[in-house]
């Protein structure tokens, strides 16, 4: 586990109009965080406010405009294995089975091939896949793949998992089942979390505190702590009263 730490971050495009003109897009200037060992921060946002180029960037998959990205005080320069994704693609290897597309990455790492496949059924058992080991993903249903794909990030023992819409391509009943999973693994783990999602429901069962990223350029409109137990109840009034609040900030903005 790690810490995460975004300081004045900014990302601009430029665009070409015509043949002598240049057209700079900022998508957000001078973003400030920190999500903290063992925390899980959610950011939420209307649609093409940045949160997916901002997490990409915290992964290394994209160049900052401006500002730095530490992970327990080390710069990020690019991608590396301190930091495990996982996308709403699943991003399977088709020919590997659940066990050895979990144990990709630690093979990346260097772990002796017997030792791999004892991290691999590990995380097979953390993430509740017992009986499918040897299942090739186009066998599985959409959240069994998704588990695997969170597995295989979990596998090589990051500082910080990014998450980018992780059950955004998962019906309303699976994606509700994912939550309560990661929600309960991550109990289990309290790995350093950084997730971001479309849906203010999710992000209030999830997460410690939830960022709203609102304007254009994008700043930071809203930083809510979520003080509530886990396991949370959606019914809840005062769970119901956060996401209230977290609609109004993105519907003002």
């Amino acid at each position: 586990m790690g810490e995460l730490r975004i300081e004045n971050l900014s990302k601009t495009y430029r665009r070409k109009e015509g043949w002598n003109t240049t057209r700079l897009l900022h998508v957000f200037r001078n973003i400030s965080f920190t999500v903290e060992d063992g925390e899980f921060v959610s950011i939420i946002g209307a649609s093409g406010c940045g949160k997916s180029t901002l997490l990409s960037m915290a992964g290394g998959l994209a160049e900052v405009s401006d500002g730095a990205i530490y992970v327990d005080g080390n710069p990020v320069t690019g991608p590396g294995l301190d930091r495990g994704i996982v996308f709403q693609e699943f991003a399977l290897f088709p020919w590997l089975t659940v066990l050895g597309n979990i144990a990709f990455g630690l093979k990346s790492k260097g772990v002796p091939q017997r030792q791999q496949m004892e991290m691999a059924r590990k995380y097979v058992d953390l993430v509740g896949l017992n009986g499918f080991e040897d299942y090739f993903p186009y066998r599985l249903s959409g959240g069994m793949r998704q588990r695997v794909g969170l597995a295989r990030a979990l596998a090589i023992e990051p500082a910080a998992l990014l998450m980018d819409e992780p059950f955004g391509a998962l019906d309303a009943q699976t994606r509700e089942a994912m939550q309560t999973a990661l929600s309960n693994i991550w109990m289990k783990t309290r790995n350093t979390i950084l997730f971001i999602t479309h849906d203010i429901r999710e992000a209030v069962y999830l997460s410690d505190r939830v960022l709203v990223l609102a304007g254009r350029p994008a700043q930071i409109a809203l930083e809510q702590k979520i003080d509530l137990p886990r396991p949370r109840n959606r019914f809840d009034p005062v769970f119901q009263k956060y996401e209230l609040d977290l609609e109004r900030a993105i519907g003002t903005h």
